[in-house]
Order: C-alpha cells, then sequence, then structure tokens
C-alpha cells in the first residue's frame, strides 16, 4: 500500500494533465499542463507551499482575490495558507508549468477547495 503522500506518476484532471518528475520527503515537482480556457480549482493548503516556473504559454494567477497575468520564463510564490488558482486565459494554446512543493505533507487532503468549476470538494 502506498502512503497517503504519494501521487501517482501521471494524472488526467477535468482541467488538464500533470507528470511527478521527482519527490522527496520535504519537497515535489510536477510539470502541470492546463487546457485552454481551463482553471484549477482556488485552494490553499495548510502543509505546503509552492513556486510555479511557467514554461511556456500565460498564466493568469489569482492570489488571495488579486489577479496577476505569469508570462512564459517567469515565476510566481504562493506561501502556505495563501488562496490560489491558476487559469489559462488563452483559446488556443496550453499552458505548461512546473510547481515546485515544499512542505512536509503533500496528499491531495490538504487541498481545501474554496471554489471549483468540476464539483469537487
Amino acid at each position: 500500500m502506498e502512503p497517503a503522500n504519494h501521487s501517482p506518476i501521471f494524472d488526467e484532471r477535468p482541467w488538464g494533465s500533470f507528470h511527478v518528475l521527482d519527490e522527496g520527503e520535504n519537497y515535489k515537482v510536477k510539470r502541470i499542463e492546463v487546457l485552454p480556457g481551463k482553471r484549477l480549482s482556488y485552494q490553499r493548503h495548510s502543509r505546503r507551499a509552492e513556486h510555479w516556473f511557467v514554461v511556456s504559454g500565460t498564466a493568469k494567477v489569482t492570489l488571495n482575490g488579486e489577479e496577476l497575468v505569469v508570462k512564459a520564463l517567469q515565476t510566481v510564490d504562493i506561501p502556505v495558507q495563501t488562496a490560489h488558482r491558476v487559469e489559462n486565459p488563452d483559446a488556443s494554446e496550453l499552458l505548461v508549468f512546473i510547481e515546485i512543493q515544499t512542505g512536509d505533507y503533500f496528499g491531495e487532503d490538504d487541498i481545501e477547495r474554496l471554489e471549483d468549476d468540476f464539483g469537487r470538494n
């Protein structure tokens, strides 16, 4: 049986997909693809911070209700307990970013969804 904080290497979601590139005791690195016009849930975490590096496309990022645009080769930091969302505002281009999570736990049960386009809690 896998530990609760172990993710699948690849997972498809309604908004796109992710690949886990590396993980250790206090970090996890993912490559995330967001389909055109889609967005992830507005959420926060109590046990991890995130650092996003946009590889290609444009990310519309919401942090505690404030929106900013993050373009390719730019980064954004999401501290622990910060409400956040990433959206692909482009109608045709895929958004690709690298997410580096740091903390002491990375399980799905550390996601508090505040809003979700797909009806998830």
